[in-house]
């Protein structure tokens, strides 16, 4: 069985998710094409670095991985092939695997010029359709990535400038809001390594969080650990610090939006 995955700014209104798979299934019948999600904000190629970051790893080693954010569409950016850590991932070059990249263990790149695996007439607007599609296709059938471009390395690849978490000169945890889900959960760019290294509760130490005019005060273990409509912050499945509402929304709640600044203060026993 062959994995295909599909991440995408496309949204479910339109046809362009059904005719990827339309084409995906019209080369390889067999394919099994799985939606990680079709509800990346459009052109939102941040929050569509860290999904496919915390995403990918669950599936089977041999899956492979479409990830489509593609403001660039038609003009000079290049789509890329990049196979590591056993699953191979289609992207454009514009930064979107800029994470993945980072956690090193890359086998190939390969820049996807072979126009023999693309649709005969390639649209100049579409090329989830007329490219990535089909392209997916031919390497689940059994394609070798080096039979689909020319290959190149990672100084060749375009690099996103996604925020890190930052000490600041008082010592604070400085990070920032990347995404917020459709429970209003505000997911931020502090993974739960980070956190751990900055706030050691073995210590007597806690996490004081600030954004905007509000203060948190302690790490959850669960969403019921806080009281009703109350606010809390938790290490989610992706293993980001979030923020959220025990059955709310943090986004209405604290009036956030996606590219706030959050701050991490250490509270001592």
């Amino acid at each position: 069985m062959s994995i295909i995955t599909l991440l995408t700014d496309f949204g479910l209104n339109d046809e362009y998710v059904g005719t990827m798979k339309g084409v995906i299934l019209s080369v390889n019948p067999s394919a099994m094409i799985i939606d990680i999600t079709h509800n990346i904000d459009p052109h939102d190629i941040i929050q569509a670095a860290f999904t496919i970051k915390s995403s990918y790893k669950f599936f089977p080693k041999g899956t492979v991985h479409v990830t489509v954010v593609d403001s660039g569409v038609g003009g000079s950016r290049a789509i890329m092939a990049i196979e590591m850590a056993g699953h191979i991932f289609l992207a454009p070059d514009n930064g979107i695997l800029t994470l993945l990249i980072k956690e090193g263990n890359i086998d190939k790149i390969i820049r996807v010029d072979n126009k023999k695996f693309f649709l005969k007439s390639v649209s100049q607007t579409f090329h989830g359709r007329d490219i990535f599609a089909p392209v997916s296709a031919h390497i689940s059938s059994g394609v070798e990535i080096n039979q689909i471009g020319t290959p190149i390395t990672k100084n060749d690849l375009v690099k996103l400038s996604i925020p890190e978490p930052r000490i600041s000169d008082k010592g604070e945890l400085i990070g920032s809001i990347v995404s917020i889900d459709r429970f209003g959960n505000l997911i931020t760019n502090i993974d739960s390594n980070c956190l751990k290294n900055f706030c050691k509760p073995e210590a007597g130490e806690k996490p004081e969080i600030r954004i905007g005019d509000s203060k948190i005060v302690g790490l959850s273990k669960s969403y019921e650990n806080s009281e009703f409509n109350s606010p809390l912050i938790i290490i989610g499945s992706r293993g980001y610090l979030e923020i959220a509402i025990n059955c709310g929304s943090a986004k209405k709640y604290l009036k956030a939006e996606k590219g706030d600044t959050i701050i991490v203060n250490l509270l001592r026993r």
